[in-house]
């Protein structure tokens, strides 16, 4: 007896893409070691494996977007996806989780104890406060306050996540008008919020001389800060894409995952960007 159109799952033809992705990591990743080892050619490696993978990308997320568009992807396929979106953003929260807790271990661990009578001969003179440096690191500084930049980007954040959210109820009752206009609303904010942040690192840098070099209070703050705007660039490339789709049309009220992974992962980072505000800036 035949399944039904419900019931099958669409498996794909074999694809090239997973070994060219394979080969543009490998290039990348041989060619940084070259590189940083003073090789001449580990940049040109760099770049080429940077060419390759965006040549990867661009094919794979191509294919996809036509089988999804082509109504290969019945609700069987949109469940695995669902999975497969839930698990990434799963990982990326370890990713932060592990950056929170060095920041964690560091401010109400290590350095208090450094700091405490037991440690006072082996460094004098170092109090075991937060924010600092670190004992025998000879460097001053002055922490990023919370309330400019940091609270103005935590309102652009705030207010990227609600035009996005009346975008898909848009999407949802099939109005295409509102629905393009709250993305570009989202887009527009996440790329002024970067703006900033880069104003803010060359505040940092020229007026603050906080650093990377400044100890164990600098190197946390440009991990947890850098590494979430980094996080806003893909989203923000993301939701570029996803906009270009819908004005050709693309998603439907009843069958639009792609948005809705996207939605998914932008309202991550703005979870992950409010802990930030409250325990990298605030306290």
């Amino acid at each position: 007896m035949s399944l039904s159109t419900a019931a099958k799952y669409f498996v794909p033809e074999p694809s090239r893409w997973p070994i060219v992705g394979s080969v543009a990591l490998l290039l990348m990743a041989a060619g940084a070691a070259i590189w940083f080892n003073g090789g001449g050619a580990g940049m040109y490696m760099v770049f080429a494996g940077l060419a390759l993978l965006t040549y990867m990308m661009f094919g794979w997320f191509g294919n996809v977007v036509h089988e999804s568009e082509g109504g290969q992807y019945n609700q069987r396929v949109d469940v695995s996806f669902r999975w497969g979106m839930s698990w990434f953003i799963f990982s990326e929260v370890m990713f932060f989780a592990a950056f929170f807790g060095a920041l964690f271990y560091a401010r109400n661990l290590s350095v208090p104890w450094l700091g405490d009578l037991e440690n006072k001969l082996l460094w004098p003179g170092f109090n075991g406060a937060w924010p600092t440096a670190g004992p025998g690191i000879d460097t001053h500084f002055t922490p990023m306050g919370a309330w400019g930049i940091p609270a103005l980007n935590t309102a652009l954040l705030l207010t990227s996540g609600a035009t996005l959210t009346w975008a898909h109820h848009a999407l949802r009752e099939n109005k295409r008008g509102q629905l393009l206009l709250g993305l570009a609303l989202t887009i527009a904010l996440g790329v002024i919020f970067l703006g900033f942040q880069v104003y803010e690192y060359i505040h940092a840098y020229n007026d603050l001389n906080l650093k990377l070099t400044s100890g164990i209070f600098g190197s946390t703050f440009f991990m947890l800060t850098g590494f979430h705007g980094f996080h806003v660039t893909v989203g923000a490339i993301m939701l570029t894409v996803i906009l270009f789709r819908c004005m050709r049309g693309h998603f439907k009220p009843e069958h639009h995952f792609g948005f809705e992974g996207v939605a998914w992962y932008w309202h991550f980072v703005d979870v992950v960007w409010l802990l930030l505000f409250v325990l990298v800036y605030w306290l």
